[in-house]
């Protein structure tokens, strides 16, 4: 192994972090470094892991990339003299970027329990190798800022289309799937909640009489009531197509009261173009409690929907 860190030790003393060490203290740091070498394509260390290493590149490259939505985005790459971990070498945090071989790669791995003993036994060597760590970061950190703000936009912008209805600007079914249970657990534990299954009444009959541009005016006027009457505590979905669902926090008298002024204010709806027409819709309303099954949620919803249907639509019913 001695051999080996000889053999770079050129290399090393480039390096930005040891640049400034003399050869004695150069000694004093190989006698900590670990050799490693890895294939092309093969990962480091993981975005999102836990890490006490700090690693430093002699031989082939590094690609840095990090997650967004279901993309990786490379940021950059490293090569031959450059370090990467040294924030998990100080803190032990989470990586904040995975790191990829770029054809075979030869790097030495400082630890964080090696270093701390370095920090003990030889403080000016710490020192010299923190200042220049924290200037190499800076250097690279303000070279990728701009790039970095635009992904996290992008990756934000991402996640809210994933999550989104692009017609009507509610949360859309992928969203219901992933986060009913919590929704209504994290409710029902404090202020409690309900669960209320909509359909616009006879949307069928209205798009064969009026067209479909027509309805999608009906749809979207019929979804700025929702979210007149709702607030940032209730979740609006649009569950597909006429179909929508709500999952109202608090009381169920509240949620009865306001499914109630939902189903009132869309039957008041008029429009210039079809005076005569109003639009209905009907409700299936039911109360939640922490143990509730979803599907049992949805089946008992759905229930009072169609009795709701049952009883001459423009409603709201509620389980029985």
């Amino acid at each position: 192994m001695l051999e080996v860190k000889q053999r770079w030790l050129e290399v090393l003393q480039k390096t930005s972090i040891f640049s400034r060490l003399t050869t004695d203290q150069m000694a004093v740091v190989l006698s900590s470094l670990f050799y490693c070498e890895v294939e092309a394509g093969q990962t480091l260390v993981y975005e999102g892991e836990i890490g006490s290493e700090l690693f430093i590149i002699v031989q082939g490259g590094i690609s840095i990339s990090v997650k967004s939505g279901e993309e990786n985005i490379e940021l950059g790459r490293l090569r031959s003299g450059d370090f990467f971990g040294e924030m998990s070498l100080l803190e032990q945090t989470a990586r904040s970027a995975t790191c990829t071989a770029v054809g075979n790669t030869a790097c030495f791995m400082l630890k964080a329990r090696d270093f701390s003993q370095i920090i003990v036994n030889d403080p000016l060597i710490a020192v010299s190798i923190l200042q220049q760590m924290l200037s190499s970061t800076v250097s690279r950190l303000l070279k990728t800022n701009s790039f970095l703000t635009q992904v996290i936009q992008w990756g934000n912008d991402a996640k809210k289309r994933a999550i989104t209805d692009s017609f009507t600007g509610l949360f859309n079914r992928r969203y219901l799937d992933d986060n009913i249970e919590n929704i209504i657990r994290r409710s029902t534990d404090t202020v409690g909640a309900s669960f209320a299954m909509v359909d616009v009444d006879r949307f069928g009959t209205l798009n064969k009489t009026y067209g479909s541009v027509f309805c999608d005016n009906i749809l979207i006027a019929i979804t700025d009531v929702f979210k007149e009457k709702f607030d940032h505590q209730d979740t609006l979905i649009r569950y597909g197509g006429d179909e929508f669902c709500f999952i109202i926090s608090g009381s169920f008298e509240r949620a009865k009261t306001l499914c109630t002024a939902v189903c009132e204010a869309v039957h008041a709806i008029r429009f210039k173009e079809q005076p005569e027409l109003a639009v209905s819709c009907s409700m299936g309303l039911v109360p939640c409690t922490h143990n509730d099954a979803v599907q049992d949620i949805l089946k008992r919803s759905d229930e009072a929907l169609y009795r709701a249907k049952e009883a001459g639509r423009n409603r709201v019913c509620t389980a029985e």
